[in-house]
C-alpha cells in the first residue's frame, strides 16, 4: 500500500525552504498538496469588518495559482477545496489511506485552536499530525531563551539574538513530487484565470506568488542594488523602490525570511555592506520578535489592555468617527490620503501606518483594536503578529518601553509630504 501524506498549505505558499513540504515528500510515496478556501471564515466579521477583504482575497488567489504552476513543474498539483479544513480533510481521509498531515505552526490564537482541533480529530482516526516552523528568520529552537522567557523589549531581544543565535541555511526547492490522481478544484475557484488588478496608482511591484517574489528580491538586491539605500529611503511615501516591498509575499509565505537573510549576506560578501543592508535584516528581526512574542502572549495582543493588562486610557467606539477614518474623511488630509491608498490598494507605507494608527488612537480617541481589525481586513500584507503587535505597540499596551507612540500629524506631514505630492496622488 502506498504511503500518502497531506500537506495543508496556509501561509507558506512556496516550494523553496518549506520544511513542511520537504518532510512530506521525504516520508511518503505520494503527497496531496492541499489548500482550503474557507469563504465563510474570510467573510466573517470582527468589529464590523470582514476578516479578509477583496484585495487580500485577490492576492491570495494569484499566489495559489503560482504555487499550483510551480508544483506542476515538479510533477504535482495544488488541490484547492472550498470549505472548512476539518471537513475537507475528513472527506479526503474517506478516499485515501493517509499516513500523516503536515502543516505549519500558527501563532494567531484562532489559527492555533484550528490546528489543535485538526490534530485531535486526526489522532483519533489513527493519522499522524505534525507542525513545522516555516515563517521566521531564526528558528524558535535556535533562540538562546525559551518562548516564555523572551524579552518584552525588542532592543534586548535583538542584542541577545544577534550575539548568540545563527540563521539556518534555507532548504532547496524539491526536484520532484508524486501526487495521487485527483480532480483539482482550481478552475472552479477561477484561480488560474484570476483577473484581479490593483488601482494603477499602487506602488507594489507585483501581485504574483513565489515566482514574482524571488524575481523581485533579486532585482531589488542584486540588479538594481536599491538595498544600498534602504535605510535612507524606507520612510518615503511614493514609488516602488524606496522600500523592499517584500511584506505581502512574506505574509503569505511566498518567500522565506531565511532565504532573504542569506541573499542579503551574499550581497554583502560580493558587493557591499552598510547600514542599509543591515537594516533590512533588522526589520526581519522585528518581524520575528512579534511572532515569538505572540507565542508568549497568545491572547493578550487581542485585548484592550494588551500585554500590560492595564491602561489609563478609556477609548470609545463611535461609528461615525470610525467611518470617517476608514473612508478618508477626517479633518487631516494627510491621514485621508493614506486611508484612501489603503482602501484602493491594500497597502500603505510603514510610516503612514504608524501615523494613521496614532491618529485613530490619540486624536480620534477610538479603540485601537477596531483599527487593527480594519487593517486585518484590508492589508494585502496582513500578518497576524506584525499587525496586532504594531497596533498594540502604538497604543501603549504592547512592547513599547515608552508606553505609546503619539505622532504629531502636522509635523509628520511637514517632514514627509511638505510639497503635498502624496496627498495630491490620493485625494
Amino acid at each position: 500500500m502506498k504511503k500518502i501524506g497531506i500537506v495543508l498549505f496556509t501561509s507558506d505558499l512556496r516550494l523553496h525552504d518549506n520544511t513542511t513540504l520537504a518532510r512530506a515528500i521525504k516520508e511518503n510515496d505520494e503527497v496531496i498538496p492541499l489548500f482550503c478556501w474557507d469563504e465563510e471564515y474570510m467573510k466573517s466579521e470582527q468589529f464590523g469588518f470582514e476578516r479578509m477583504g477583496n484585495i487580500r482575497r485577490g492576492f491570495l488567489q494569484k499566489a495559489l495559482a503560482d504555487l499550483h504552476q510551480n508544483l506542476k513543474s515538479i510533477g504535482g498539483y495544488l488541490l484547492v477545496r472550498k470549505g472548512n479544513q476539518l471537513e475537507i480533510i475528513e472527506e479526503l481521509l474517506t478516499h485515501y489511506s493517509v499516513f500523516k498531515v503536515y502543516t505549519k505552526k500558527q501563532v494567531g490564537i484562532e489559527e492555533k485552536r484550528g490546528n489543535e482541533r485538526l490534530k485531535k480529530i486526526l489522532l483519533s482516526k489513527g493519522v499522524d499530525y505534525e507542525e513545522y516552523s516555516t515563517s521566521t528568520m531564526y528558528h524558535p529552537s535556535d533562540l538562546p531563551f525559551s518562548m516564555s522567557s523572551i524579552p518584552e523589549v525588542f532592543t534586548k531581544f535583538r542584542k541577545i539574538v544577534e550575539k548568540e543565535a545563527t540563521v539556518r541555511n534555507p532548504l532547496d526547492c524539491p526536484l520532484s513530487i508524486s501526487c495521487p490522481l485527483i480532480l483539482t478544484d482550481l478552475q472552479g475557484l477561477n484561480v488560474l484565470n484570476n483577473q484581479f488588478v490593483l488601482d494603477k496608482r499602487n506602488v507594489l511591484p507585483s501581485l504574483g506568488g513565489e515566482t514574482a517574489a524571488l524575481e523581485h528580491l533579486n532585482s531589488y538586491i542584486f540588479e538594481q542594488k536599491h538595498i544600498l539605500h534602504y535605510k535612507e529611503t524606507r520612510n518615503e511615501l511614493i514609488g516602488i523602490d524606496f522600500s523592499s516591498k517584500l511584506s505581502h509575499w512574506l505574509a503569505l509565505g511566498c518567500i522565506s525570511p531565511k532565504f532573504i537573510y542569506h541573499e542579503v549576506k551574499r550581497f554583502e560578501d560580493a558587493v557591499a555592506s552598510n547600514d542599509s543592508t543591515y537594516w533590512l535584516i533588522f526589520e526581519l528581526l522585528w518581524r520575528d520578535f512579534f511572532r515569538f512574542s505572540f507565542k508568549k502572549h497568545p491572547l493578550e495582543y487581542f485585548q484592550l489592555h494588551g500585554i500590560l493588562g492595564k491602561s489609563d486610557r478609556q477609548p470609545t467606539r463611535n461609528k461615525k468617527v470610525i467611518d470617517s477614518w476608514v473612508n478618508g474623511e477626517t479633518p487631516s488630509s494627510f491621514v485621508n490620503a493614506a486611508m484612501k491608498e489603503l482602501k484602493a490598494t491594500g497597502w500603505t507605507s510603514n510610516r503612514m501606518r504608524q501615523i494613521v494608527a496614532s491618529y485613530f488612537i490619540y486624536d480620534l480617541e477610538q479603540d485601537w483594536r477596531v483599527g487593527a481589525a480594519y487593517f486585518e481586513s484590508q492589508l494585502i500584507d496582513y500578518d497576524v503578529s506584525s499587525n496586532w503587535g504594531n497596533w498594540a505597540y502604538i497604543a501603549g499596551v504592547g512592547n513599547d518601553p515608552r508606553a505609546g507612540r503619539k505622532f504629531n500629524t502636522e509635523k509628520q506631514e511637514e517632514q514627509y509630504d511638505k510639497e503635498r505630492k502624496y496627498q495630491s496622488t490620493w485625494l
